[in-house]
């Protein structure tokens, strides 16, 4: 992997929403209408949104990061960047906007699934302006989660990535799902200016416009427009494609308390590989590491791990080389 050039602030600047999740956790969560009341196990206030859940896992691993976002003079706002600096978050960068709420999310988590409402608030008022070449200078590498919940910055995030990659900053998104469902909005531009993506498995083939469920071809598609992608694949691990390389990465057995964040924790241990200048493989078994070690724990911070015990797991798993297939041609954005 390329390594990005040392003497900055900061390793790594993330941008995106900064919101909390509101958890509500029980085996039947189902919700009764017509004014009825049920109990449930727990609710708790986390820590939420990918982008800070994934500045948290970095700081978490031992990088040095910054955080730049938008939320309202609200009791959510003030408390989310309380705690993203209470982590060892920078979050000098982020704005408050008085005639905005903060975004928060919703989560119904049941054992083997959740369900999320999200009031997007403040989380889509992030815009270019707040990425000026001064921020970026500051930092090694750029990371954009969200993106499809980012209206404000996505139209003009190409041409971040290209300013960033001026200033011999690395670059990287998690797309996140599309509320709206249509996997485009500009993101195949995104994609050709950035050096790393990480999807998910179901982000990565709708975006790719695939049909089917064959996630190889899907990863190839996106990565010959350009950037490294890496999808996070659950309890089956991961996948990147690298140029001519592809590996997959099997996850560990694990007891599984909550899998929210795990994704975001796969996004940490990737660009903490990423920035160290591992291999794509390396990364990828560091990434799959902190994944399944995330969910140890309820909430989408609270179990992630360490540097010396994420490196551990990643020692232990499984990689392997996929066959070499023709490269299908890119997507039409």
């Amino acid at each position: 992997m390329r390594r990005s050039p040392p003497d900055r602030e900061f390793d790594l600047l993330v941008a995106g929403e900064i919101n909390p999740d509101i958890v509500v956790a029980s085996a039947n969560i189902a919700p009764a209408f017509g004014q009825a009341e049920r109990t449930v196990d727990r609710i708790s206030l986390t820590i939420g949104s990918s982008s800070a859940i994934t500045a948290c896992g970095a700081a978490r691993l031992g990088l040095r990061v910054a955080f730049v976002g938008v939320v309202g003079d609200d009791a959510f706002g003030r408390w989310m960047l309380e705690a993203l600096a209470a982590r060892g978050v920078d979050v000098s960068a982020c704005r408050v906007d008085p005639s905005l709420a903060t975004g928060a999310s919703v989560i119904l988590s049941r054992p083997d699934d959740r369900a999320t409402l999200t009031a997007v608030g403040a989380m889509s008022a992030l815009t270019a302006n707040d990425l000026p070449d001064g921020l970026l200078a500051r930092a090694a590498h750029l990371h954009v989660g969200s993106v499809f919940l980012q209206d404000g910055l996505r139209a003009g995030l190409a041409g971040v990535f290209a300013r960033a990659r001026g200033l011999e900053l690395t670059t990287s998104i998690d797309p996140g799902g599309d509320p709206g469902g249509r996997w485009d909005g500009g993101i195949g531009a995104v994609l050709q200016e950035c050096d790393l993506a990480l999807p998910n498995r179901e982000e990565a083939l709708r975006i790719a416009g695939h049909t089917g469920d064959d996630i190889v071809v899907a990863t190839r598609t996106l990565a010959a427009l350009g950037p490294v992608v890496a999808v996070k694949l659950g309890h089956e691990g991961g996948l990147v494609v690298a140029g001519d390389d592809a590996y997959r990465a099997a996850a560990p057995e694990v007891e599984v308390v909550d899998a929210i964040g795990a994704g975001d924790a796969f996004d940490a241990g990737f660009l903490a590989g990423w920035l160290d200048g591992q291999s794509a493989e390396a990364c990828l078994r560091l990434a799959v590491a902190c994944g399944s070690l995330s969910v140890r724990a309820s909430g989408g911070t609270e179990g992630q791990a360490e540097r010396n015990e994420a490196q551990e797991q990643a020692g232990r798993l499984e990689s392997r080389p996929l066959a070499s297939t023709p490269t299908p041609p890119a997507p039409e954005r």
